[in-house]
């Protein structure tokens, strides 16, 4: 296993002063845990919540119903900010939503399929 640094990408869904959505990628640092891998520091959450979207899943402008984390399992979706921009992500993909006031975004299954995915609300 080599010991380099790297970084895990994680993409942020944040409001601005004027209620505008916007991405921002960030990177969290991955550091060597020995046999285990590379690992990130801790990242406090308050809970799990698993959830499964039916394959016709469409969600009209929203914002977030509170700051957390989106992990991927299985399948896609496409979440589009209010500033235009629209991303897919899939299997092992991360977002951080923190768009809770605001314009929001909106968010559908670009392929027609069921979607998994864990919530993990932050403190």
């Amino acid at each position: 296993m080599s010991t380099k640094e790297v970084c895990m990408r994680i993409a942020r869904i944040w409001a601005d002063e004027s209620g505008e959505s916007h991405y921002q990628d960030i990177e969290v640092d991955v550091v060597p845990a020995g046999p285990l891998g590379r690992m990130s520091a801790p990242i406090p959450v308050t809970s799990m919540i698993l959830r499964e979207n039916d394959p016709a899943y469409d969600f009209d402008w929203h914002v977030a119903p509170r700051c957390q984390y989106i992990v991927m399992l299985a399948g896609l979706v496409e979440i589009q900010v209010s500033d235009g921009e629209s991303r897919i992500f899939g299997s092992g993909d991360i977002v951080l939503v923190e768009d809770v006031t605001g314009k929001g975004h909106k968010s559908r299954s670009p392929d027609g399929k069921p979607r998994k995915s864990i919530f993990l609300p932050l403190p």
